[in-house]
């Protein structure tokens, strides 16, 4: 909970690491395309989960919000507030992925200001140096509010390397989320070890791609993205809360 990467090689090793669900929230992806592949590659032996990690804000200041449970689309580039109050409407859980990381993540003012639709708190993340999660559980400690972790998989090799024990059987998309919204008792794993620490760095090498040539690809060279709160598919109801 979760990846960014989808398809029969990843499938197999989430079964081989002995998960029962895998959240699919790739970036700059709309829903229906998420939720269409989320069911292709689900069966009796894993259950892939659809999900968003919206992008809030603009390019300088975006702020990650990761929902699940959506039952209509939601774009990225809205106000953090609009995006709040829209998942408070679907009745979405609201996950804070890496807070306080890099300039892409919730500040604690900010996980103050909407603690009460907060689900659950991310307090380890492969993308993190060890700093980073210590500031993320004390994140998690001061307001109360659940932990979760996971693979954050950008890579296929990342699956599998942390994951969330919740104390109840997780069905479909629909458990998952009651299991978020009520706070239910879960353990927070991830795996340790030279293997380990080398699939962080791989992870948080990533990075230079997607803040690199990925972000030219997106904003130069393909044209309004499909998450844009622009585009047709939103029909213009997001325009009183969108950045651009």
């Amino acid at each position: 909970m979760h990846v960014k990467v989808l398809d029969e090689r990843v499938v197999e090793r989430a079964k081989a690491r002995g998960l029962d669900v895998l959240v699919y929230a790739p970036h700059f992806t709309r829903l229906p395309e998420i939720e269409s592949r989320a069911a292709q590659y689900s069966d009796d032996e894993l259950t892939v989960v659809p999900a968003r990690e919206l992008f809030t804000g603009n390019w300088q200041q975006r702020r990650h919000v990761l929902a699940v449970g959506l039952s209509d689309p939601v774009p990225d580039f809205l106000t953090l507030e609009g995006t709040m109050e829209e998942l408070k409407r679907q009745d979405a859980a609201a996950l804070v992925p890496h807070p306080g990381f890099l300039n892409v993540s919730l500040t604690r003012e900010e996980i103050r200001a909407h603690r009460d639709r907060i689900d659950a708190v991310e307090v380890y993340n492969p993308k993190h140096w060890p700093h980073h999660n210590r500031r993320a559980k004390a994140l998690a400690s001061d307001f109360g509010i659940e932990p979760f972790t996971s693979s954050y998989a950008h890579v296929r090799g990342t699956v599998g390397e942390a994951w969330v024990e919740f104390d109840r059987d997780i069905d479909d998309g629909a458990a998952l989320v009651r299991a978020l919204r009520a706070e239910a008792p879960r353990r927070v794993f991830h795996r340790d070890g030279l293997a380990h620490r080398l699939r962080c760095g791989v992870e948080f090498c990533h990075l230079g791609y997607e803040n690199s040539w990925s972000k030219v690809d997106r904003l130069l060279l393909q044209g309004t993205e499909p998450t844009h709160p622009n585009h047709v598919a939103y029909g213009g109801r997001f325009d009183d809360v969108k950045v651009y």
